[in-house]
């Protein structure tokens, strides 16, 4: 898995042009959408992680290019395509882990929630990914391991 980010992470995220906790309601759109995937994939369940990565790229739409690029909203639409797309849930997470580090990247310029937003890691999938609780739900083992993990920071 780990050969698999390094290749196809595209971290345009790196270049935002606005302001740091910008607050729009279609990006918060896109971290509930993005949650969504992450319960579907932490209770082990392909379909609903797809049907939760179709709505996520139908916020994407929602998105104007003013608040977040073209180009960053396209490497988005296509992690959550990759996701909505496999019935396979290990190639799912794969692709997961990849919307998460640009999801988490996010967390430096848009402020996704008016509540907290944490920050979370498996040692085991040495991936991150963000939740809206500070309980350990792990989208990347689901059942088998769904306690494995840590928090590693909260954006307030």
């Amino acid at each position: 898995m780990k050969k698999l980010i390094f290749t196809s992470l595209f971290s345009i995220f790196s270049i935002f042009n606005l302001s740091a906790q910008k607050s729009d309601a279609a990006i918060s759109k896109l971290y509930q959408n993005y949650l969504n995937i992450k319960t579907a994939l932490a209770t082990d369940n392909s379909d609903e992680a797809s049907k939760a990565a179709n709505l996520f790229i139908k916020a994407a739409s929602m998105v104007d290019y003013k608040v977040l690029s073209e180009g960053n909203l396209d490497v988005l639409r296509k992690n959550a395509s990759k996701i909505a797309d496999s019935r396979s849930i290990e190639t799912q997470r794969e692709s997961f882990n990849i919307l998460s580090q640009n999801m988490i990247a996010m967390t430096k310029n848009f402020k996704l929630s008016d509540k907290s937003v944490f920050v979370q890691y498996c040692p085991m999938a040495e991936a991150s990914w963000l939740s809206a609780e500070k309980e350990i739900k792990n989208p990347y083992y689901g059942k088998s391991m769904l306690t494995c993990g840590s928090v590693k920071s909260e954006i307030k």
